[in-house]
């Protein structure tokens, strides 16, 4: 007979209630759960579509290890993990642990258990060379929160239901549904903010989903916000619309602020933004002289040369104007855990010397845009990777020199459900379990949920084949590597799932799993949003003020007037390229998911304002060459006049012309966009790692 019983979604950050429908270890049907006392019935076809990735015949069943052939032979789990551990020692022993680097992916974000096991796992081998999908679209956040307040956990955000204005930077809550503020239907709070009578504003290149009934766009050149929110900065100080009390008794350093913003008018930055001078002004006074204000940007300005100036900047316009920790504006959500105080910097003296130039880590990651120079560099380069949940050849800039790269390694592992295009280049493919087959707590929240709520879920059902979960795979793989021979009995399925760690945190609110487990659905809700607390209990600089002019921003700053310098001097005819988002795709997860491919969401077209098009003597459905130094494509155009124009518009995600296993993508392959994004010294932002994803200059000719 079959159970009715409750989960959630683990494919964004809200965490919303699903119901699974289970018979004979097999989920019938999945659907959106009413009785979850947060997110109240509310789920996306993403998540739903989730069902169709668990049940996908593609999916990794067993591990798998190359032959001599070329082709793969499936293994014992024991077989794969000693031949792996005696591999990974071999490497390490005739060059140094440098030798072994890892790449994590977006998934694992949502998987609270599986950080723990790799983050014991590289730990217990030594690698220090490890890199994520982290610096494609949100180290920057972490640099700037840490910059400013002192930790990289501290990221204030707005408290929608009770705002007056709302200012949005580069962001398309309909499709992205936000990130880094959790919340499960945010149209639904844009909405009733409209409604009760708040005026929200957004700044992008492209008049997004999210901006009609909603409220108004202000189109702005692609990577410029940065001077937009300097220029609102600047007429601010000039007009006197800051808020004296907070930046006298919470800020250091405003001086310097205000010196950096004047740089900045709003009458020498429009023609560099493509906003009017007036306009900027206008918005600046309507969001100071607000009875509340907040504010919040997302990939549109993290993924360009200068997201942590950004974020930094968007602190600032919060901060100035009296809005940080201030009902309706910008405020800390404290979760089960105060993680604040886990983010705090230690050591402000971050980098260190490489062969490639000064470099950080950012939450132990090192720049993803550099990882093809750590396998090429002759010098001690990596010549083992281990690839868990991540697909670097697809979601990283210039495949092919990343494919050329991964050629030049003696040892790729790869723990993943798929075997996608990464996964093609493996010596040992190891198949992992997914969202509905593992135990686990909605931890990608905390710190950022408009409404605090902490909640548990079984597994729906045990995993078929031979899959397993990271922290089985993991924990066993460094007892081989320790010396141990693994046998045959490694190939039950006991999990012995450690949940101590979230149990010492969820101690700090009084909870543990077990009390969640026996909470109505599994789920607990926390107190609400509160103002108050921040300059006393949250914010961590060793003065317990708000630095407004950082000293680890130092040469970010001084970059900002040199790219300032050189778009005043670009040709005004210069194409921008954007990443767009769909509702059909999240970065490469739903590559072969048949569902979602329908009418024109079979490919990722090139979207193209129809002045540009006219220009170029191109049409709708036209096949086009985009290209730039970086590299080429041909891809068709769909004409699209919600961009601005001189900006065109790709999603990413796509181009799986060397994914065999998959046989969706292989039908639907589309074109990988970040081919066209550079490599090496100019393709991130040093304070953060994050990689130049949006901005990007190109050209497009017809064929």
């Amino acid at each position: 007979m079959a159970k009715q019983l409750h989960t959630f979604c683990r494919v964004c950050e809200p965490s919303c209630g699903l119901v699974a429908e289970v018979e004979n270890n097999n989920i019938i049907s999945l659907k959106p759960d009413r009785d979850p006392p947060v997110t109240k019935g509310f789920a996306c076809h993403k998540g739903l579509a989730m069902l169709d990735i668990h049940n996908d015949p593609d999916r990794a069943a067993y591990p798998l290890k190359r032959n001599a052939d070329g082709g793969f032979d499936e293994i014992p789990w024991n077989q794969s993990l000693n031949e792996i551990a005696e591999k990974l020692n071999a490497i390490k022993d005739k060059y140094t642990i440098d030798a072994i680097g890892s790449y994590t992916g977006n998934p694992l974000a949502f998987n609270s258990q599986a950080g723990p096991a790799i983050g014991a796992f590289l730990g217990n081998l030594g690698v220090r060379r490890n890199f994520s999908s982290g610096t494609q679209d949100c180290t920057n956040k972490f640099a700037g929160s840490e910059a400013v307040f002192g930790s990289s956990t501290i990221h204030p955000i707005p408290d929608i239901d009770f705002t007056d204005f709302l200012l949005i930077f580069g962001s398309n809550p309909r499709v992205s549904h936000m990130s880094f503020v959790s919340i499960a239907d945010p149209m639904a709070a844009l909405r009733a903010a409209k409604k009760r009578g708040a005026s929200i504003r957004f700044v992008d290149p492209r008049e997004n989903e999210s901006v009609a009934g909603i409220g108004e766009c202000i189109k702005v050149k692609p990577d410029t916000d940065v001077y937009v929110m300097a220029s609102m900065l600047d007429y601010m100080a000039k007009e006197d619309l800051f808020d004296q009390e907070a930046i006298r008794n919470h800020g250091s350093k405003v001086e310097q602020l205000v010196e950096f913003v004047g740089q900045y008018p709003a009458e020498r930055t429009a023609a560099v933004t493509g906003v009017e001078a007036s306009e900027i002004k206008a918005l600046a006074r309507e969001f100071a002289t607000a009875d509340s204000a907040s504010v919040y940007m997302s990939t549109g300005v993290n993924m360009g040369r200068q997201g942590t100036v950004g974020y930094w900047l968007l602190h600032m316009l919060s901060f100035v104007t009296g809005n940080l920790d201030k009902r309706g504006g910008n405020i800390y959500s404290l979760g089960f855990y105060p993680a604040a105080k886990a983010g705090r910097m230690r050591d402000p003296d971050v980098f260190f010397d490489t062969p490639f130039g000064e470099m950080r880590r950012i939450r132990g990651m090192l720049p993803g845009a550099r990882l093809q120079d750590y396998i090429e560099t002759e010098d001690n380069p990596i010549r083992a990777l281990i690839v868990i949940s991540g697909n670097p050849l697809l979601s990283m800039s210039d495949s092919s020199r990343m494919r050329k790269a991964f050629e030049k390694l003696e040892l790729v592992v790869v723990i993943d459900i798929y075997q996608g295009a990464t996964g093609e280049y493996a010596d040992y493919m190891l198949p992992a379990t997914d969202m509905f087959e593992r135990e686990d707590i909605n931890l990608c929240g905390l710190g950022l949920q408009a409404q605090p709520f902490v909640q548990h879920t079984a597994k729906m059902v045990n995993p078929k084949h031979a899959r397993r979960e990271e922290r089985w795979i993991l924990p066993r793989l460094s007892r081989a590597i320790n010396g141990e021979i693994l046998s045959e009995e490694i190939n039950s399925n006991d999990n012995n799932a450690e949940f101590g760690r979230l149990n010492h945190m969820m101690s700090q609110s009084n909870l543990s799993i077990e009390s969640i487990k026996n909470s109505p659905v599994s789920t607990v809700v926390l107190p609400p949003l509160s103002p108050g607390r921040f300059y006393s209990d949250w914010i961590q600089t060793d003065d317990k003020l708000v630095d407004c002019f950082p000293d680890l921003l130092k040469e970010a700053v001084d970059n900002c007037a040199k790219i300032f310098s050189g778009l005043s001097e670009e040709d005004p005819r210069q194409l921008k390229m954007i990443s767009r988002r769909t509702n059909y795709m999240i970065n490469s997860w739903f590559n072969n998911v048949e569902s979602l491919k329908r009418g024109r969401h079979r490919t990722n077209p090139l979207y193209l304002h129809p002045d540009d098009a006219r220009a170029r003597n191109i049409e709708e459905g036209s096949l086009v060459k985009i290209h730039n130094k970086n590299g080429h494509l041909e891809v068709t155009v769909s004409l699209d006049d919600s961009l601005k124009p001189g900006v065109v518009a790709m999603t990413h995600g796509w181009g799986n012309t060397q994914s065999s296993q998959l046989n969706v993508a292989n039908t639907y392959p589309g074109v990988n966009a970040n081919d066209l994004l550079p490599s090496g010294d100019d393709a991130y932002e040093k304070i953060s790692n994050q990689s130049f994803m949006t901005g990007i200059p190109v050209d497009v000719d017809a064929i």
